[in-house]
């Protein structure tokens, strides 16, 4: 295999748009607790931290789900054979040692709660992604806590901002998780997966799911009745408010796997987009 295509390989293992959101989560956790730019420093360790932790699960992830991707996904990078075992190991490690180093140089308290976010996501890839509901709210607190990591990096634990926006992200997670173990069905009995979809039903993950992303919408409006920010954040999540909620009914309203699983993605790319869009405002 050349190159270009051994590249792709990894692209694909990888899914390098959801590590990157994990850094951009860093970087917005950091903006909201400093209440502007950080420094170019801290900034980029935080964000690598993020991508290198995320990106070491996103891999191992496929390591455990093998037997199950050969039926869900067999054009997947490691059912499909464009990547050896050898080198998804190779992978996991590289990615994991550089996530731990650049949290170490961001001190003591970022590089333990770094190796707590990378625990519990081996963990889940490797033990709980068959117990369903516990082992979506394990990725949920994955995906909230590189935000509360972005607080953490320079001293904004305890910024009531950006716990809302940790609370937002696994709500949103959760109920990404739960949509996405209704499309993914077949592989799951497999496994035996106690997800929420093969005990009570594709449509009733859906509508728990559609729930989900609702609340969130709720949610969102905390900063503002609390006096934490202003109306621009409204002018930003307002918008992002109404089109989440149509791709929620659009989500409702799906009838084939695919549809459903590119509703997901569209959601996913939305919440990023917006946080980005926030983060230039309120850099700006």
């Amino acid at each position: 295999m050349n190159i270009r295509a051994k590249t792709k390989a990894i692209a694909d293992l990888v899914r390098p748009e959801l590590p990157l959101a994990g850094g951009i989560g860093v970087i917005t956790g950091q903006i909201i607790a400093l209440e502007t730019f950080p420094t170019v420093f801290l900034g980029l360790m935080g964000f690598l931290t993020a991508v290198f932790i995320a990106s070491a699960a996103m891999v191992s992830n496929d390591y455990f789900d093998l037997e199950v991707d050969r039926i869900n996904r067999p054009q997947s990078p490691l059912p499909s054979g464009r990547i050896s075992l050898r080198e998804l190991t190779i992978l996991v490690c590289l990615f994991s040692v550089a996530g731990f180093i650049t949290s170490a140089l961001l001190g003591s308290l970022a590089f333990t709660f770094a190796v707590v976010i990378w625990i519990v996501a081996i963990s889940y890839n490797w033990r709980y992604k068959e117990t369903g509901l516990l082992g979506n709210m394990m990725v949920g607190f994955c995906v909230a806590s590189f935000f509360i990591f972005g607080g953490v990096t320079v001293g904004g634990l305890t910024n009531g901002v950006v716990w809302t926006f940790g609370v937002l992200a696994f709500i949103f997670d959760l109920g990404e998780e739960i949509a996405s173990d209704a499309m993914d069905m077949e592989g799951d009995e497999k496994r035996s997966a106690r997800t929420i979809a093969r005990v009570h039903g594709k449509r009733h993950a859906v509508r728990v799911s559609s729930f989900l992303f609702a609340l969130f919408v709720v949610v969102s409006f905390i900063p503002f009745v609390m006096g934490w920010l202003g109306r621009i954040y409204l002018a930003v999540f307002v918008p992002m408010d109404l089109v989440l909620l149509y791709l929620t009914i659009k989500l409702l309203k799906s009838h084939t796997v695919q549809e459903g699983r590119v509703g997901i993605r569209r959601l996913y790319l939305l919440l990023t987009f917006f946080v980005v869009v926030f983060v230039v405002i309120r850099i700006l």
